[in-house]
């Protein structure tokens, strides 16, 4: 661990320490006196809607009703990245209380999640989800208002709602983003509200308060589980797996009220029962709209496909899944003034979301036997008769140790049970290097994943090589496979499964080869995430690290081009904590690594040659702030910071001049846009390259760059529409479709001789996200690395004008500029922190880059 993370571990600690011990109800002792409960607007000192809650008086609140009602208790089962507590109130009656956690068994029991029959009290579970988008802050107000009303025990109209019925309560998903949001609202709001819109208080500054501490999106992560946030709620999402899941939104100002049924498309793998039961709840909130005269609007817009939303993840683990988006976000404030001239209250937004969520309560318990029923129908059938045309999935172990380890560590995270292959042999299937029905050859070791399993449904959705798009006009990507993900062979199998047994163990350390306790050299392979966290902390150790540049062969083993080599030569300084230091280091990160006698190889380069050339530990820079996207700031701050583990210093754009880059090595440049997009901005950039740099342009950024000297890259335009049918205005969108880019995996080749291709193989699975697309490299002035030769997809959708564009096309490469270099991704390579394939060349941009 670097001495920047010690200090920031100890200052989380100390802010820990200091925080309030949240003792869960049923812990308290039994003859402590309960105090009398206090609606929220006594409690706080102010009527709901007149102010933003902050996010330490929300916490007393629900610890106060937690207190005061003997129906609601409340743990803490998590940590926001700032030091914030994650916290879920469980709501039934007191008999319920009693016996929760047989009823918590008996439904995991369903779920063919814990042995044994169902026996004993059951119950309908409902979970509730609040403010998972920061900025979004109307829904942790509301929730503590359906808080209220159903912990008050003198409330006829909840109590037999409970009887039935067990609410999981989630406050506030994303404490650091909404406390972000109100701070800054406080800051800005005057002694009154302004509702016109021109006024500052409804326009938020970069980089909002949508997204967590490192600007991720929380609901696109319930399927990757990237961030702590989302871990956390999925470990005691799994203790209780509920029937009825709502996640609370907002959207824009002018938008009334959503909630279900979705839009399409829904996803194949969403029952017949889930598609009824989301009418069945649409049309109980309607009563309750339909009565107070509020606008609203069902099926549209929002679909059911993508795997990581609060609606859609829920839903392929056999909950009814649904979104509750109200009209505001961060753009309302306490009142704003709608396109009708009406003002919009803080109120107004609580009174809706509060209505819809006791309604869903309300709806679920009139339907707590057949809510019940059809839950354990999901998960029996999903064992007896799994989804899709696959028995399982086996993915081949022979290509990444690493990968695979962590494809298992993401398929545990999910609770998607897998096997290893016990022996070697050959299944049929679909391969998916290659989208044909084959026999492949298996080996003892493979990763199993059967489709008969109580995560039946989630495992295909995951897993399958081909997603079925029903309707290529959706809401985001529309593919995901996690062997593309993580580039791995796999094969879909389609006849019997092997045997197999066991799971993946960590990786262990090991000091293999001929040169003893003191050997002339170190060698380590190159391929994965942990291969480059491992070289980042060599480096900061100050370990001398060199780069094999082509294939080798010493002591009867062969290394590809990109291994790391730590000779001895190299650490004479260190004297024998050269030997130490690495041994300890390849011990913490799981390495095996070879200790060879000598530097003279048995064919290839000796270690000595200009081919086997140092690495530097470069001082990294990465430019955020506005009019940059924060999402993608995010996703390189977080991959430092916690996936690399490697320091990176943040330059705001405001301050990034000549002078700050005086001693940066690397740049990285997630996006750029706006006010960034400029001409002297790029004079900047290419003078600092000239000097030495190495820059690395993602996504936005390469767009940026496109077409100006001295870079290289230049984007292909798109061929003017020249049809002259008239179209219909109502299929505008769908027209649109011909372009669009959803989201779509494609097969790219790569030139694995260039540092920027160590360790990624022959083959890399890109996602593209946009219509934007670069022709090769002119050969004199770069390297085109990886490329598409054609633009179809391997899975998912993309337009077909927008497939044309693709055809020999640059994914990433490089360029010489001066004493330095650029390298450019066309695309994003470490998208939402799940994508760990593109992490292998963004490793090798900013540590072998040229």
């Amino acid at each position: 661990m670097h001495s920047v993370s010690r200090l920031a571990v100890a200052v989380l600690l100390l802010v820990l320490a200091a925080m309030p011990t949240i003792v869960p109800a049923e812990a308290q002792p039994a003859d402590t006196a309960r105090v009398t409960l206090q609606s929220p607007d006594a409690f706080l000192g102010y009527e709901l809607g007149e102010q933003f809650t902050p996010h330490h008086r929300v916490v007393d609140y629900v610890q106060h009703v937690a207190a005061a009602s003997p129906r609601v208790t409340v743990r803490r089962y998590g940590t926001s990245i700032e030091g914030r507590p994650l916290l879920l109130a469980t709501i039934t009656s007191e008999e319920n209380h009693d016996q929760i956690d047989v009823i918590r068994q008996n439904n995991l029991r369903r779920a063919g999640m814990a042995d044994g029959r169902v026996s004993g009290p059951t119950a309908a579970v409902v979970w509730l989800s609040y403010n998972v988008h920061g900025n979004e802050s109307v829904s942790t107000e509301a929730a503590m208002q359906t808080l209220f009303e159903l912990g008050d025990p003198s409330n006829d109209r909840t109590v037999d709602w409970l009887s039935d019925t067990v609410v999981m309560l989630d406050p506030c998903l994303n404490p650091d983003g909404r406390e972000r949001y109100v701070q800054w609202f406080k800051r800005t709001v005057g002694a009154t509200p302004n509702a016109r819109r021109i006024a500052r208080e409804h326009h938020e500054p970069w980089p909002n308060g949508r997204t967590n501490h490192y600007y991720f999106d929380l609901n696109r992560d319930w399927a990757w589980a990237v961030q702590p946030e989302t871990r956390d709620r999925l470990d005691v999402y799994h203790e209780w797996m509920p029937h009825i899941h709502v996640d609370f939104h907002e959207q824009g100002i002018d938008e009334p009220y959503y909630f279900a049924p979705g839009a399409d498309p829904y996803h194949e793998d969403v029952t017949g029962w889930q598609r009824s039961f989301q009418m069945s709840v649409g049309k109980n909130n309607a009563r309750y709209f339909d009565r107070n005269g509020w606008l609203y609007f069902t099926r549209e817009v929002f679909d059911l496909f993508y795997p990581g939303y609060g609606d859609t993840w829920p839903i392929f683990n056999g909950a009814i899944g649904m979104t509750y988006e109200q009209g505001g976000s961060g753009r309302a404030g306490l009142a704003v003034l709608t396109e009708t001239g009406d003002t919009l209250t803080l109120g107004d937004r609580i009174r809706h979301h509060h209505t819809a969520g006791l309604s869903t309560v309300e709806v679920t318990a009139q339907n707590q036997q057949t809510v019940q029923e059809e839950f354990s129908r999901y998960y029996q059938t999903a064992m007896q008769n799994p989804p899709g045309a696959y028995r399982g999935y086996v993915i081949r172990a022979d290509s990444s140790r690493d990968r695979l380890r962590a494809l298992g560590r993401h398929l545990e995270q999910q609770r998607i049970e897998y096997d290893l292959v016990a022996e070697a042999g050959a299944v049929r299937g679909v391969r998916y290097a290659t989208g044909e029905d084959d026999r492949v050859d298996i080996s003892a070791g493979d990763l199993l994943v059967p489709a008969a399993q109580p995560k039946s449904r989630l495992a295909k959705v995951l897993l399958e090589p081909r997603t079925t798009i029903i309707d290529s006009v959706t809401y985001d990507i529309t593919s995901w496979s996690l062997p593309y993900v993580y580039g791995l062979d796999a094969v879909a199998v389609t006849d019997d499964l092997p045997a197999a047994s066991g799971s993946i163990r960590d990786a262990s350390a090991a000091v293999e080869g001929q040169g003893g306790e003191t050997p002339y050299a170190y060698v380590a392979r190159w391929s994965s995430r942990t291969d480059a966290r491992f070289l980042g902390d060599l480096l900061e150790e100050g370990i001398g690290v060199r780069l094999a540049t082509e294939t080798f062969e010493t002591e009867g083993k062969s290394y590809e081009a990109g291994t790391l080599i730590m000779p001895r030569a190299d650490n004479h300084a260190m004297e024998d904590d050269f030997d130490r230091v690495v041994r300890r280091l390849a011990s913490e990160h799981g390495r095996t690594l070879h200790g060879v006698a000598s530097g003279f190889v048995d064919r290839g380069s000796d270690f000595g040659s200009s081919t086997v050339r140092p690495v530097s530990a470069p001082h990294v820079a990465v430019l955020s702030g506005s009019p940059l996207s924060q999402y993608r700031v995010g996703e390189v701050w977080y991959a430092f910071d916690h996936q690399l583990d490697y320091p990176a210093t943040l330059i705001d754009t405001d301050d990034l001049d000549e002078a700050a880059l005086d001693d940066v090595d690397v740049l990285v440049l997630p996006d750029l846009s706006g006010s960034w997009d400029s001409d002297a901005k790029r004079s900047l950039l290419a003078d600092w390259v000239r000097g030495g740099g190495r820059l690395i342009s993602m996504g936005g950024a390469t767009q940026a760059l496109a077409g100006h000297a001295p870079f290289a890259v230049t984007e292909r335009s798109t061929a003017p529409d020249t049809t002259t049918v008239p179209r219909r205005y109502a299929d505008r969108t769908r027209d649109a479709a011909s372009e669009a880019t959803p989201g779509s995996i494609h097969r790219a080749s790569v030139d694995a001789s260039h540092p920027l291709g160590f360790g990624v193989g022959d083959t890399y699975y890109v996602l593209k996200r946009s219509s934007a697309s670069f022709p090769y490299l002119d050969a004199e002035d770069g390297w085109n690395v990886a490329t598409l030769a054609d633009g179809t997809p391997v899975t998912g959708f993309m337009g077909h004008q927008a497939q044309d564009r693709l055809e020999n096309t640059l994914v990433f490469g490089s360029q010489s500029i001066g004493e330095g270099s650029v390298v450019y991704f066309t695309g994003n390579p470490l998208f939402r922190g799940f994508w760990y394939s593109g992490f292998i060349p963004f490793a090798n941009a900013v540590f072998f880059g040229r």
